[in-house]
């Protein structure tokens, strides 16, 4: 089934319970774009906060613009992979997090997976996150 707001096939097997805030799985075909582990710095690698919501919604606004250099939109997001060095920082500021996801992706959910790690490359960093969407053919 083609959800409303996404190109793609979201894949849900009628008897789960429903996924909130993520898709179990999405297919597509088409130009594949994939970001490297993206990071809450700005576009000069400059760190501008060290608030664990801030950073996440610098690295969901550095996707976004990766994606625009490709032509694609957030709705041709198929994957998001978070690596976080705090899960409790996570959570307690889903609040934000989904507001900040929201400006920059609307309600387009795709497959996501969170993984907490000891740490990240770049010493400040509290949360990178990787992306893949695919640009559907004409």
């Amino acid at each position: 089934m083609t959800d409303a707001i996404s190109p793609h096939e979201i894949l849900h097997p009628k008897n789960w319970k429903g996924a909130k805030g993520y898709a179990n799985g999405v297919a597509a075909t088409g130009r594949m774009v994939f970001t490297g582990g993206i990071v809450g710095w700005n576009a000069d690698q400059e760190w501008e906060t060290d608030d664990f919501a801030e950073q996440v919604a610098q690295c969901l606004a550095s996707i976004k613009a990766i994606l625009a250099e490709a032509g694609a939109s957030p709705e041709h997001l198929t994957r998001l992979t978070w690596y976080v060095t705090d899960k409790q920082a996570y959570l307690s500021s889903l609040r934000e997090i989904g507001a900040a996801y929201r400006m920059q992706f609307g309600r387009h959910f795709p497959a996501m997976a969170l993984v907490q790690v000891v740490a990240l490359v770049e010493d400040r960093a509290k949360v990178e996150i990787e992306a893949t969407a695919v640009i559907p053919q004409d």
